[in-house]
């Protein structure tokens, strides 16, 4: 028996029950905030060390992970949006995915990015959609129901944003 057992056995059950409770009050508490940045820390620390998810951004959402997953499973592909101005956006969607799930894709995107840059500017995809069709090899993605796979879009290939004509 160790000195410490030794004197734990010699003090009565009220003096180790206070004691114990003692120790449970050194214990140090964080506030909600602090958990989070905690937890966001350690995350991030996490995702930088793994080999898959090296690339993600360091405030990655589950569904960001889930996407990169579902992509190297093969059970995701990229659809690279071309913007008016030139840019291109690579989204991931699903292989079983419909136009109105990549417009919900480019949606979150967008949001995503310009949380992350700080930007304070609304952007009415109400408006957006209204005004701009997705193309693809010249045909415009009217269907919002119909499959990406039915309009002949595979993996890695490019959907570009094209503005409607006033209908008369």
């Amino acid at each position: 028996m160790t000195t410490v057992e030794a004197n734990m056995d010699e003090k009565p059950e009220a003096e180790r029950m206070t004691s114990a409770k003692k120790g449970r009050e050194e214990i140090p508490t964080f506030t909600h905030s602090e958990a989070m940045s905690t937890a966001q820390d350690m995350i991030t620390g996490l995702i930088m060390n793994d080999p898959l998810l090296h690339d993600l951004d360091p405030h990655v959402t589950l569904e960001e992970v889930n996407s990169m997953i579902a992509l190297e499973y093969g059970q995701a592909m990229v659809v690279n949006v071309r913007r008016m101005d030139g840019e291109i956006v690579p989204i991931v969607v699903t292989q079983k995915a419909r136009v109105i799930d990549l417009k919900h894709a480019i949606k979150r995107h967008f949001t995503l990015r310009q949380m992350r840059t700080g930007g304070s500017t609304h952007i009415s995809w109400r408006y957006i959609w209204k005004r701009y069709w997705l193309s693809f090899n010249g045909e415009k993605l009217a269907d919002d129901n119909k499959k990406l796979k039915s309009y002949g879009i595979r993996n890695r290939d490019s959907v570009t944003f094209i503005k409607r004509l006033r209908e008369k």
